[in-house]
């Protein structure tokens, strides 16, 4: 759960913390979702998700081609079939339209699925990474820009170029999958 910067405010003086302790507070913030563009392994992630979509988007429009056609000729022979042929064909049709209807629903959670799964990974291995940069500039708190409530902020506190910068070190050549990386180095600076 996000904590916005008003709320950590808020209770770091309801907590009683001195003034003093208030002026050593240092927050700084990152773009997750703009960091998950930038680097290589996202970007591949994306790639490789989005031509899945499209593979499963070219065969569900072919499905419904072949849908669309048979419908037009039940249409077309209706009135040649008799009214049991024609309503058993008509029920045909419609546990078929609602077949693909059902597997189109299904290939869109499973991408969805797969999609958080992929992203996940990525940002699972971005946490170690904002820690460091956190720990090297001496913050005291790092806010996602998006879920934090953050409005604005100076530049100078977005942190995102150097998490991708060092997520693209750290993780170099291993854009083809989202697997988590148990190897990758996690040396501090």
């Amino acid at each position: 759960m996000s904590l916005s910067l008003s709320a950590a405010l808020a209770f770091l003086l309801a907590a009683g913390t001195p003034a003093a302790a208030l002026a050593d507070f240092k927050a700084g913030y990152v773009d997750l979702q703009r960091a998950l563009l930038e680097v290589e392994e996202g970007r591949s992630a994306k790639a490789r998700l989005q031509k899945s979509l499209e593979e499963k988007q070219k065969e569900i429009d072919r499905e419904q081609e072949s849908l669309r056609k048979e419908k037009e000729m039940l249409d077309k022979q209706a009135s040649a079939m008799s009214e049991e042929t024609r309503i058993q064909k008509a029920t045909e049709l419609q546990k078929k339209i609602f077949d693909l209807s059902q597997k189109w629903e299904k290939g869109r959670g499973e991408m969805a699925n797969k999609e958080r799964t992929e992203l996940q990974a990525i940002f699972g291995k971005m946490d170690p990474l904002i820690a460091e940069i956190a720990q090297r500039e001496g913050l005291t708190m790092v806010f996602e820009k998006s879920d934090s409530g953050l409005v604005w902020a100076p530049a100078s506190l977005d942190l995102t170029n150097e998490l991708v910068r060092l997520y693209n070190n750290q993780h170099k050549g291993k854009g083809g999958s989202a697997a988590p990386a148990k190897d990758a180095p996690k040396g501090k600076k």
